[in-house]
């Protein structure tokens, strides 16, 4: 398996981020580098591909990823704390999963995750390995993959869209360039098969 290959992989495992809360374990598992769906794989890796090689001034290739467009750990953060401040405070994303519930008809539990410092600081670190380890950057990601971590959270497209409308107003206020910000999204929008459950 190529570099770039297990970079997509843990990209598109997952932060139980981008709509459901901060459903994952903490604990990692070994060989967990694909999303689960070959198609998201390949646009993801394909999205990269392109996108890893621009021209310096001399107009030769020259090798330099998104994450290091984007500003690095820096930058990363600094998207993650905007964006996570955003999510938490719009009811349109739901991210705390009110009024959800899982089971069958006798028996149903609800998913609500609880907004803790704890919890938030646990889905911060896990949206920056996401964003890091999506855009390129050299990062480890520690959590569930994608679609395990939202499974049972009846996450809705209009949820996912409003998500990706947030973090594109993050990208916005933050001044990132408009083909950064285009690469990003589309490499986001891979995940909206392992994360919405009701169409």
């Amino acid at each position: 398996m190529t570099c770039n290959m297990i970079k997509i992989g843990l990209m598109l495992a997952a932060v139980s981020f981008l709509s459901g809360g901060c459903a994952s374990q903490e604990t990692p598992e070994e060989g967990f580098f694909t999303s689960g769906s070959p198609e998201a794989d390949q646009r993801a890796e394909q999205q990269i591909a392109e996108t890893e090689q621009i021209r310096d001034d001399d107009g030769n290739a020259s090798p330099r990823t998104l994450y290091e467009r984007l500003g690095g750990e820096r930058g990363i953060n600094l998207i993650v704390d905007d964006f996570i401040a955003r999510a938490l405070a719009d009811p349109r994303v739901n991210w705390q999963r009110q009024g959800v519930e899982q089971g069958g008809f006798f028996r149903r539990a609800s998913v609500e995750w609880d907004a803790s410092d704890q919890n938030v600081a646990r889905l911060k670190r896990h949206m920056a390995q996401f964003l890091s380890v999506a855009s390129g950057g050299p990062v480890r990601y520690e959590g569930q993959e994608m679609k395990a971590a939202h499974a049972g959270l009846r996450i809705t497209n209009p949820e996912f869209d409003a998500t990706v409308g947030l973090l594109k107003a993050t990208l916005d206020k933050l001044g990132v360039g408009t083909e950064e910000q285009k690469e990003l999204l589309a490499l986001i929008e891979t995940t909206r098969p392992q994360i919405v459950e009701q169409r």
